[in-house]
């Protein structure tokens, strides 16, 4: 069952991915050659908790950390950790959700570690606009398929492929809700988009084939063909005034 959010809710899913995007810029900023993953994540963990939040990972099916940090050919959910240290030219993917005042705020960004290979900031550009597209779909009237359409199209045109093993999702007091969001498919098809709906969109694009490969530890997926990925997400609100970036936009 698709929830739709009243005015008082989506004001509680702002101020939860406000909170995020703050956590978010804090460990980009921290995100230098020779840090671990593992003070990234003790850095975000202690911010949403000043910030009267919970991690909203930690704990969720068994996951072990607060962020998901997934470097190069790691699409998403890499675990930090303490032997896991950035090195000049990675691209690392950053994925941190948070729960505040019963309410999940949920927002990934990817960001180079020093300076980077010209072919790794196109990708990484590329998957940011594929998002900034997605987002710029979400306007009452409009059809769920639309929104991963906009997606595949900008990055097939680019020379780059979709992720089809994960999908963005409905967002609100769960993490998961419906409806799933692919990042592809023929426009016109599902749900209408209709105000109050809230949708996490998350591009993820890998610079070769889209074949994923899981970790043993049941978690890190890489691209089978072990080329570079990017991964980009917010949790967005349709609204009669068109999209609302959560914790994004001023409102």
């Amino acid at each position: 069952m698709i929830i739709l959010k009243t005015a008082a809710e989506l004001a509680a899913l702002d101020r939860a991915n406000r909170l995020v995007h703050e956590t978010l810029a804090r460990v980009v900023a921290a995100a230098r050659p020779g840090v671990s993953t593992w003070e990234l994540d003790e850095l975000a963990e202690q911010h949403l908790r000043a910030g009267g939040g919970r991690p909203a990972f930690k704990g969720y099916r068994g996951y072990p950390a607060t962020l998901c940090t997934s470097i190069n050919e790691v699409i998403v959910h890499g675990i930090p950790s303490k032997s896991c240290r950035l090195q000049a030219g990675d691209v690392l993917s950053v994925d941190c959700g948070v729960i505040l005042d019963g309410f999940v705020g949920d927002a990934a960004v990817t960001v180079p570690v020093g300076e980077i290979a010209p072919e790794a900031a196109r990708l990484v550009r590329v998957t940011r606009e594929c998002l900034e597209r997605a987002v710029d779909v979400m306007r009452p009237g409009k059809r769920l398929s639309d929104v991963g359409h906009a997606v595949q199209g900008y990055a097939e045109a680019n020379g780059y492929s979709v992720v089809r093993d994960f999908c963005g999702h409905g967002i609100g007091r769960a993490m998961h809700e419906e409806p799933s969001v692919p990042n592809y498919g023929p426009p016109g098809r599902g749900p209408e988009l209709r105000p109050g709906l809230v949708l996490a969109v998350e591009p993820m694009i890998n610079a070769g084939k889209p074949g994923v490969v899981i970790d043993p530890d049941g978690w890190t997926a890489r691209t089978e063909d072990g080329k570079l990925s990017a991964h980009f997400e917010y949790s967005v609100a349709v609204t009669d005034d068109g999209p609302w970036v959560l914790g994004v936009d001023g409102r």
